[in-house]
């Protein structure tokens, strides 16, 4: 068994696949730094969808596979490296109905990660997708798939959508406040490099999430050339529903038309070729004194890391006429 498993482990991965979906599929990748409510937006986005009549399969692709979690009121859903790595052990085939699960038209299900200090979480998203492909993928029908990505991470495997052409465009999460708008601005960044390497994937918009009306997210999606999507408010009836693992997008609802107007622009916004700031440009978007704009770098010497005094020694170069 030892012998096998090294053997295996010496094996590369499995290259990817890029090819198109036999349906014309919507693949759409949304980004967003952790915590700023991608998965909240994601889980009433695809839920109202659904109840459009839309086939949505919704992908967790961030480590902390919390993606589903409001979709299945709070309830974890087993992560397919997770469910991989117990089934091989086991000597049992993976299957759909150990990883997919669905509610009120909804089919979701968790990438996972690795667990702290025992593997990469990019590797591991690729590896995910290598099992998504043998479940058969590419030939699953499905009017749109909704794949939840990190923003904050750069490696490899969490830029896959934009690298290899995965996905059609990809939608940004943020909000009235720097770090998110820093994550926002490089997808944009990441987009635009693989734009010109003849990529095809673009950015469809901005949804901005708990909008306190000040407008630095409004102002960075008009400096970068990209539409926002949708504004949800910073509400406490949202936050308190959201924090009892509560859909507030449904069409009967007092959130219905928010998310349906959602729906339409998710479908129907073009990918488009954004702008990145640059780092003076994003703090530009805020006041001074909120981000620090005004501070002066100041340098450091020899006698400042010592904390105490340097004697200078003769330099040992040795200078050779004519040189």
């Amino acid at each position: 068994m030892t012998e096998k498993l090294r053997e295996e482990a010496a094996q590369g991965p499995d290259p990817v696949h890029t090819e198109p979906a036999k349906k014309q599929t919507q693949v759409i990748a949304i980004y967003g730094k952790g915590g700023i409510g991608k998965s909240f937006t994601l889980a009433n986005l695809s839920y109202m969808m659904a109840q459009q009549g839309k086939r949505v399969l919704l992908i967790g692709c961030d480590p902390k596979s919390d993606t589903t979690s409001l979709l299945f009121g709070g309830k974890a859903c087993p992560t397919i490296i997770e469910t991989s790595s117990k089934k091989k052990a086991a000597g049992e085939p993976v299957v759909i109905g150990d990883v997919c699960f669905k509610r009120d038209g909804v089919f979701a299900m968790e990438l996972g990660g690795p667990e702290v200090g025992r593997g990469c979480g990019g590797r591991g998203i690729i590896h995910g997708f290598e099992l998504l492909e043998k479940l058969g993928f590419h030939e699953w029908d499905f009017d749109f798939v909704l794949l939840d990505f990190l923003g904050d991470v750069v490696c490899g495997g969490f830029g896959l959508p934009i690298a290899r052409d995965m996905c059609q465009k990809v939608i940004i999460v943020g909000s009235n406040d720097l770090q998110s708008l820093y994550v926002a601005n490089n997808v944009c960044s990441a987009v635009e490099y693989f734009r010109k390497l003849g990529g095809n994937v673009g950015v469809a918009g901005l949804v901005i999430n708990k909008d306190d009306g000040t407008g630095e997210a409004q102002a960075f999606a008009d400096a970068a050339g990209i539409p926002v999507l949708a504004a949800i408010p910073a509400n406490e009836d949202i936050r308190r529903k959201s924090a009892n693992y509560e859909i507030v997008g449904r069409p009967d609802g007092e959130w219905g038309p928010l998310f349906q107007a959602l729906g339409v622009q998710v479908a129907e916004a073009p990918p488009l070729r954004p702008t990145p700031l640059t780092q003076e440009g994003l703090l530009g978007l805020f006041k001074g004194d909120v981000v620090g704009r005004d501070v002066v770098l100041q340098p450091a010497s020899q006698e400042d890391m010592r904390a105490a005094g340097v004697v200078a020694k003769p330099s040992l170069e040795v200078v050779y006429e004519g040189a």
